[in-house]
């Protein structure tokens, strides 16, 4: 497969011409891959407007991926949230749908932002008890109830979560369809699932637009990413799309993050899936290890290695300063939990390294776990109403009471514990503090003003 964006860097790289155009260092390398750090001169193309060798990447990454139409993020799969909530908003109007979108609770702070700015009206898929905020199982029977009694234009889910928990896709996707609603799956997690046998890949489960955070699982810079329009979504979002992208997107892309989207195509047209197979396999072989050895797993995401902790008398931050010490790094760490994502570029040395520094830690007397109390928060204002209106900043202790105006984010994994326009009670207040939620932005109250 070719590499258009690659080739023509390299070649005006190593042109000698003189380069008066953005950006400021001229090629020069103060960094290292200065040289081929370029913008939008002729011929280099114009992402959202493209003509030439991005449509033809792009169309590389469509074949690959087996979708209608794939467009690149040089800024992460928040952009593409934000695109696929605009295509949400078309669907509504095109079909004479409510713009009203049902949500799992689990969703990324770049769906707030999106629905906010947007006007959509949002109802909440809300997951098993104790699950929130990481995880959100939407189970097909409590799918079917919302699609018959709210009616919404899309449903949208994060499968992978932050956890490695996928969602039944194939189930949840017949019923929106059946219903008429748009399938919007935050695949963040996800990209490499395209390259396993069989496919677990949103694309091939049922989902109409999805998005992808390349760079979090395949070998590209980061904020490389993709918005995914399958077959079966519906033609006329086509057209939309770059338009979607190009509302929210920045004028100047890091064309370094394209290039490098742009040569993942060529591997991922050539040995690169047998890696990223092979690295699924050695990963299955140390979950079965480490569950032979007493830890306690979560998620199924095969290229992830998530553990419940406490049973084994460990916090996540106790694990991760443990692992640490062996030079292992941690992506995530909370009170319960610990995860370590690997990818084909973890060697063999990488996964023998981390099943030592796992079996060398000894079982601790278990730490009780909480019964996690119900939370459905107060709904007191639409979230744009909220994301909007005039706020002050109080340490969260003096919160109780008071309505959120920004939505409180734990980073990672971004997913906020309330959302703009929920009033915060004390279950709220007790999340706030676990998740080490120091201040808040709240509404000000009427004698403020």
């Amino acid at each position: 497969m070719d590499t258009p964006l690659v080739d023509f860097a390299r070649a005006y790289a190593g042109s000698g011409g003189v380069r008066l155009h953005m950006p400021g260092h001229k090629g020069r390398p103060f960094l290292g891959p200065e040289a081929l750090d370029l913008t939008e001169i002729p011929g280099a193309d114009v992402l959202y407007h493209e003509e030439g060798i991005l449509a033809r990447s792009e169309e590389n990454a469509a074949r690959l991926f087996g979708s209608a139409l794939t467009l690149y993020s040089a800024e992460g799969s928040s952009l593409c949230v934000k695109a696929m909530l605009f295509l949400a908003l078309q669907h509504a109007r095109l079909t004479g749908k409510r713009p009203l979108i049902a949500a799992g609770r689990n969703a990324h702070r770049s769906f707030l932002a999106g629905a906010g700015l947007l006007g959509l009206d949002l109802c909440w898929l809300w997951g098993e008890p104790g699950e929130f905020p990481l995880s959100c199982t939407v189970e097909p029977a409590a799918l079917e109830r919302v699609l018959a009694e709210e009616k919404p234009a899309a449903v949208y889910l994060t499968s992978p979560d932050y956890l490695g928990k996928r969602a039944a896709l194939p189930a949840l996707a017949a019923l929106c369809r059946a219903h008429g609603a748009l399938l919007l799956v935050d695949n963040a997690h996800g990209a490499y699932l395209k390259f396993l046998a069989p496919s677990l890949h949103p694309l091939d489960l049922g989902a109409d637009v999805c998005c992808d955070s390349a760079h979090k699982t395949l070998p590209v810079l980061t904020g490389g990413a993709y918005l995914h329009l399958s077959e079966a979504c519906p033609a006329a979002l086509r057209p939309p799309a770059r338009q979607a992208m190009r509302l929210f997107a920045g004028t100047s892309p890091s064309y370094l993050v394209l290039e490098s989207l742009d040569l993942c195509n060529a591997l991922l047209a050539g040995e690169y899936p047998a890696r990223i197979r092979a690295a699924a396999a050695r990963l299955d072989a140390l979950k079965a290890t480490l569950a032979a050895a007493g830890w306690t797993l979560a998620g199924d995401e095969p290229l992830k290695l998530t553990l419940r902790l406490k049973g084994r008398g460990y916090t996540g931050a106790a694990l991760a300063a443990a692992l640490a010490e062996d030079g292992v790094v941690c992506e995530f760490a909370d009170d319960g939990h610990l995860v370590l994502m690997f990818s084909a570029e973890n060697g063999e040395a990488d996964f023998a390294r981390t099943e030592r520094a796992l079996l060398k830690l000894p079982p601790r007397a278990p730490i009780p776990e909480e019964a996690a109390p119900p939370f459905r928060p107060e709904r007191v204002l639409p979230p744009r109403e909220a994301l909007l209106a005039p706020f002050e900043t109080l340490p969260t202790e003096r919160c109780l009471g008071r309505v959120l105006a920004a939505p409180t984010v734990s980073c990672p994994p971004a997913v906020p514990i309330l959302v703009c326009g929920e009033r915060i009670d004390e279950t709220a207040l007790a999340l706030l503090r676990r998740y080490g939620q120091e201040s808040c932005d709240v509404i000000m109250e009427e004698d403020s003003l």
